[in-house]
C-alpha cells in the first residue's frame, strides 16, 4: 500500500516537532546545574546518631508524596506516563508540568497552573470561597474540597494525608527511641503529636529548645508559597540537617542584637514597634537532604523558623543557613552572573563572603518588622492576603542587605569584605534571581526589587548590556524601599502593596534581554540535587 506523500508530510512535521520539543526540554533542565552533595563528615556521631539520620532521611521520603499531592496530584502515574528521560527528569525537578521559571507548561495536553495548586476545588469561585462561613478555611493546614451534594467543606491534612503522615510518625517515633539526646527525644514526640493533629505550636516550641544537637531534622508544613489564591495554604517539606559548630557559634553572636536590628529599621519606628526576642538564634548547617517544597525548582538558602507569627512573638525564631547551598550558588550562579552583566570595575567587588552574609542578614530580617498590623487588621498576612510573600521576601531581600551593608561600614562582621562589596554583590544576586521570573511570590519579589533599582537609577543598564552601580543611590533605594515594604505591613495596606506590584512585577527589556545573554552564555538560573 502506498503511503500519500502528504501523509508523510505530516508525519515528518509531527517528528520533527517532537524532536524541538525534548530538545527545549533538554535546554531546559540545563537549567538547573546538577549538584552533588559529598558524603558528610559523620565524625563524633554515634551509631545511634547516624540511626537517626536514616530514618529522618525516610521520613523525609514521605514528606515528598505529601507535597507531590498538595502541588499536583498523583505522581507515580503521571512520571510513568513520561516517556523522555529530559521530561520526566524536568517534572521531578518542578514536581508536575508547570515550569517554576515562567509557570506555564512545559508538557503538551496541560494547560494553565491552577492559582490555588490542589489546595483548593479548581472549579471554586472567589464569590463562593468569600461567602462560606468556615472557621477553618483560612487555616494553613486544610484543604477545602467539595462534598457529595457539591458544597464547601474542610479536611485537616492529618486527615487528608493519613497514609504518609503515619509512616512518619513510625520513623519518628524509631528515630526518640533510638536517640541519646533527651532534646531531640522530646522535640520528635511532639513533632508526631503535631502532625496527628495539626497544631504545631508545642512541636516549634519543642524545637526552638533544641540546641544541644549536631543534627536538625524541620518537617511539616512549612511557606505558603504554592498557594496563589489567598496565600494561606502551607505546602509540606522537609530538611535532614548537619550543623557547623564553629561557624554557628560566630553567628550566633547576632541573635542576641535581634531587637537592636529592630530599632535601627528605617521609616517610622511605628512600622516595626514588634519586639524580636533576644533568645532567637542563628545555626550554619550543611543540607543533607531535603524533600517537598524546598526541593522543588529554585533551591532556599537559609530559612527562619518557625513561621507561625504567635510562637515567634512568644518564643522567638531559628535562622538557619545553609552553607553548602549558599556556596554552590555563589559559585555556579551568582559569580558567573557578575562576570557576565557587570561592568568590569564593579566585577571585583561580587564576593563569596559578602554573599554568604548576605543571606544570614536576609535571613534574620524576616523575623524583623511585625508581625500583627499596628492598626486592628490583624495578621499581616491575614492583612496582604496573597500579596503577602511578595512584600515579605521583597522586605527581607532590601532590609536584609541594608543592614548587612551598614555593618560591613560599621566592622560589625568578623569578615574581609566592604560595603561597596555588599552592594555589589546584592545587585548581582538580585540580577541572577529575576531570572526565576513571576510564576512565584519569590521571583516576583526580585523583579519588583529589580525595577525599583533601575528606576531610581541605583543601576544603569548601558548600551553594553552591561550594569553600572551608583552605591549611594543603591543604598539610598534600599532604606526608601525597605520603610514603605515596612509601612505596607504594619498598616495593613494591601491596595498600596497591590499598585506597587503591579506597577514594578513585569519583568522590562532590559531584564529580558540578560536573560537572553545569560541563557546564551549557558549560565544555569539555579542548581538541583544529583
Amino acid at each position: 500500500m502506498k503511503i500519500p506523500a502528504i501523509v508523510w508530510g505530516l508525519l515528518s512535521l509531527l517528528a520533527i516537532s517532537c524532536t524541538r520539543e525534548r530538545v527545549r526540554v533538554n535546554r531546559l533542565v540545563e537549567n538547573y546545574a546538577r549538584v552533588t552533595i559529598p558524603a558528610p563528615d559523620l565524625s563524633g556521631i554515634s551509631d545511634n546518631g547516624k540511626e537517626v539520620l536514616k530514618l529522618y532521611r525516610m521520613a523525609a521520603d514521605e514528606v515528598d508524596r505529601i507535597y507531590w499531592q498538595q502541588y499536583f496530584g498523583n505522581a507515580e502515574s503521571f512520571l510513568a506516563s513520561l516517556a523522555d528521560p529530559s521530561e520526566k527528569l524536568y517534572a521531578e525537578i518542578n514536581y508536575g508540568p508547570w515550569d517554576r521559571i515562567d509557570g506555564k507548561p512545559f508538557l503538551p495536553g496541560f494547560g494553565p497552573k491552577p492559582a490555588g495548586a490542589g489546595f483548593y476545588p479548581a472549579d471554586m469561585t472567589p464569590e463562593e470561597y468569600l461567602s462560606w462561613n468556615n472557621a477553618d478555611k483560612s487555616s494553613p493546614y486544610t484543604l477545602i474540597r467539595r462534598s457529595a451534594d457539591g458544597s464547601l467543606r474542610t479536611v485537616w491534612y492529618h486527615d487528608a494525608f493519613a497514609q504518609s503522615i503515619g509512616r512518619i510518625e513510625e520513623y519518628l517515633t524509631r528515630a526518640a527511641d533510638v536517640t541519646i539526646k533527651e532534646s531531640v527525644r522530646h522535640y520528635l514526640l511532639n513533632m508526631i503529636e503535631a502532625l496527628k493533629t495539626d497544631n504545631y505550636y508545642e512541636s516549634n516550641k519543642a524545637w526552638l529548645e533544641m540546641n544541644d544537637s549536631k543534627m536538625d531534622l524541620v518537617i511539616g508544613p512549612m511557606e505558603a508559597v504554592d498557594d496563589g489564591l489567598y496565600g494561606t495554604k502551607a505546602s509540606y517539606g522537609a530538611y535532614v540537617l548537619l550543623k557547623n559548630l564553629r561557624r554557628t557559634e560566630i553567628l550566633n553572636a547576632l541573635s542576641a542584637r535581634m531587637p537592636e536590628y529592630q530599632k535601627m529599621l528605617p521609616g517610622d519606628p511605628a512600622n516595626h514597634a514588634f519586639v524580636p526576642r533576644a533568645e532567637s538564634d542563628i545555626f550554619s548547617c550543611n543540607v543533607l537532604y531535603c524533600s517537598g517544597y524546598p526541593n522543588a525548582g529554585f533551591k532556599l538558602i537559609g530559612i527562619n523558623f518557625p513561621y507561625d507569627a504567635k510562637v515567634q512573638a512568644e518564643l522567638g525564631s531559628r535562622t538557619i543557613i545553609f552553607d553548602n547551598i549558599i556556596r554552590e550558588k555563589f559559585n555556579r550562579t551568582v559569580h558567573p552572573v557578575g562576570s557576565a552583566l557587570l561592568e568590569d570595575v564593579y566585577q571585583p567587588h561580587v564576593d563569596a563572603s559578602a554573599f554568604y552574609w548576605l543571606i544570614a542578614f536576609r535571613e534574620i530580617a524576616k523575623g524583623l518588622g511585625v508581625k500583627e498590623t499596628v492598626n486592628g487588621m490583624g495578621t499581616v498576612a491575614e492583612a496582604l492576603g496573597n500579596e503577602a510573600l511578595v512584600v515579605e521576601k521583597a522586605k527581607s531581600n532590601v532590609l536584609g542587605a541594608w543592614l548587612c551593608a551598614q555593618e560591613a561600614e560599621a566592622y560589625s562582621i568578623p569578615a574581609l569584605f566592604h560595603k561597596e562589596d555588599v552592594l555589589a554583590t546584592f545587585v548581582t544576586n538580585t540580577l541572577r534571581s529575576t531570572r526565576f521570573g513571576a510564576a512565584d511570590p519569590t521571583g516576583i519579589a526580585n523583579i519588583v526589587v529589580y525595577n525599583y533599582l533601575l528606576e531610581s537609577k541605583a543601576i544603569i543598564w548601558n548600551a553594553s548590556g552591561r550594569y553600572s552601580i551608583d552605591y549611594d543611590r543603591t543604598w539610598q533605594a534600599l532604606e526608601t524601599l525597605g520603610a514603605e515594604f515596612l509601612r505596607m505591613q504594619a498598616h495593613g495596606d494591601i491596595e498600596a502593596a497591590r499598585a506597587f506590584i503591579t506597577r514594578y512585577g513585569v519583568a522590562g527589556p532590559e531584564s529580558l534581554s540578560d536573560k537572553r545573554l545569560l541563557e546564551n552564555a549557558g549560565i544555569p538560573v539555579d542548581i538541583r540535587f544529583n
